[in-house]
């Protein structure tokens, strides 16, 4: 058995889970499907479930590497079978719960992952100060690829690149495209949150974050070291160019809250696409329709 839970961040969709799972004990455990949160330390920034919700319901795909480790796509979906097999080994019922939609997708569809490529890789790297060409060379290769990111989207480009040139043919072929929808799997279940109350709770939460020591979480980090791709989390990229650059903090708060809300909006459209995805409109509503969902034919994977 297994359900999504899907939405924007800040949405609700955690605390919406973790009251899933206390409802229905040695049956849900959740499986955290998000990008940042495999990363040991990025804790606060991440809204990471707490020690204490940890101690309360199981969690799985947590911590998985240090913050100076690169993870990829195709490591993350191996690490979320192998969880999933162990809880259905176990008898119980997964429920994913993120909003990092990629990840998901590669996950709830079992998307086809391509390689790694470091020679080609290398080489796109030694190119990047001049991003703009990367990313026409991408529209010119893979243009539906090049659609679905920003030009300034440095880690997706390369990425991108990387494969189309290394594997001989389209990123976007991957996976049967990301704007190609099959059948449902895995029932998604949507938060639908208005903007305006997204926007508040971004902003609100961000400093609370701030007030419970975000900044000293990110200058441990990096002391310690971090991989590009965890540099590259919205919070923790404004925070380290006012620890490493001298921009004023005031300034990378509000850089910060304002790159988290257009994450918000770019997770909200990628959701909207999915035609399976299921809205509700509010949190009762999702936490009575993901049970269920777990309590009836509904739940049942359909590979």
């Amino acid at each position: 058995m297994a359900v999504a839970l899907v939405g924007p961040t800040a949405s609700g969709k955690s605390a919406i889970a973790h009251q899933v799972a206390l409802s229905m004990p040695g049956f849900v455990e959740i499986a955290c499907v998000d990008s940042m949160t495999v990363y040991r330390g990025m804790d606060i920034g991440t809204a990471k479930p707490s020690t204490a919700d940890q101690a309360e319901a199981p969690y799985h795909l947590l911590d998985l590497v240090d913050a100076s480790e690169e993870f990829t796509l195709s490591q993350f979906q191996s690490a979320a079978r192998e969880a999933t097999d162990l809880i259905w080994a176990l008898g119980g019922a997964v429920l994913y719960v993120g909003g990092t939609g990629l990840y998901g997708r590669a996950v709830l569809d079992n998307f086809d992952i391509p390689g790694q490529f470091p020679e080609v890789r290398a080489a796109l790297e030694a190119r990047t100060d001049d991003l703009p060409a990367l990313y026409a060379e991408l529209q010119m290769l893979d243009p539906t690829a090049a659609a679905t990111m920003e030009p300034t989207n440095e880690r997706r480009i390369l990425r991108a690149l990387e494969v189309c040139l290394g594997a001989q043919r389209p990123f976007s072929s991957f996976g049967s495209g990301m704007r190609t929808y099959g059948r449902e799997r895995v029932v998604q279940i949507g938060l639908d949150v208005d903007l305006v109350t997204l926007d508040e709770r971004i902003t609100s939460r961000f400093r609370l974050w701030m007030d419970e020591g975000f900044l000293d979480e990110v200058a441990r980090l990096r002391e310690s070291g971090m991989s590009r791709t965890a540099r590259q989390a919205v919070g923790y990229r404004e925070l380290l160019a006012h620890l490493e650059e001298g921009v004023a903090l005031d300034t990378c708060v509000d850089a910060a809250i304002t790159q988290s809300k257009r994450l918000a909006r770019r997770q909200r459209s990628w959701f909207g696409r999915d035609p399976r995805v299921r809205w509700m409109s509010s949190p009762d509503q999702a936490l009575e329709e993901v049970r269920r969902v777990l309590e009836s034919p509904d739940g049942f994977v359909r590979d």
